[in-house]
């Protein structure tokens, strides 16, 4: 089952634009991304490698304490700081960055004065977050707005009138 979804996702778009505003990825950006030319020329499907512009567009993440490029303490891409998603934003004229890749409290985070945003739809991660999961929803005009998925009470998982039901019964 593992490698049939992995397969699938080696097929799926690295990066989508919505409107020429809005750039969507999983990870973040890389300092090796000059021209959006040089995603469209990587080759689908493939598997993501350990490092370079592929490997940053799916495992990159911002920092609130870093300024320009910094390795990534998770030991693959980088961290960049807003100075970078600013200069970028600026110098390709768009105006926001959606990305996911990281769990985040409430669903969604803001980073870079709101030209970033992280959406992580998983609510209570692995079992092991209290984290609550989002959706965007992006208007004709481009308006962002959240779902929120709110995470639920472990103790209270599998009990009648607990936040989450249990597995069902096979009959």
């Amino acid at each position: 089952m593992w490698k049939t979804f992995s397969d699938a996702f080696n097929c799926m778009p690295i990066v989508a634009i919505i409107d020429d505003k809005i750039m969507c990825m999983h990870g973040g950006l890389s300092p090796e991304l000059t021209n959006f030319d040089q995603i469209t020329r990587i080759m689908r499907p493939t598997e993501v490698p350990d490092q370079g512009l592929l490997c940053d567009l799916v495992w990159s993440d911002p920092d609130t304490d870093c300024q320009g490029w910094e390795e990534n303490e998770r030991g693959v891409s980088y961290v960049f700081g807003s100075d970078i998603v600013s200069n970028f934003l600026k110098k390709n004229d768009l105006d926001l960055i959606c990305r996911a890749h990281q769990v985040v409290e409430d669903g969604y985070e803001f980073f870079a004065k709101r030209q970033l945003v992280t959406v992580f739809s998983a609510p209570n991660y692995c079992g092991e977050f209290d984290n609550s999961g989002a959706l965007m929803n992006v208007d004709e005009s481009l308006m962002c707005s959240f779902q929120i998925i709110k995470s639920y009470d472990k103790t209270k998982a599998g009990q009648v009138g607990g936040a989450r039901p249990g597995t069902p019964k096979k009959y």
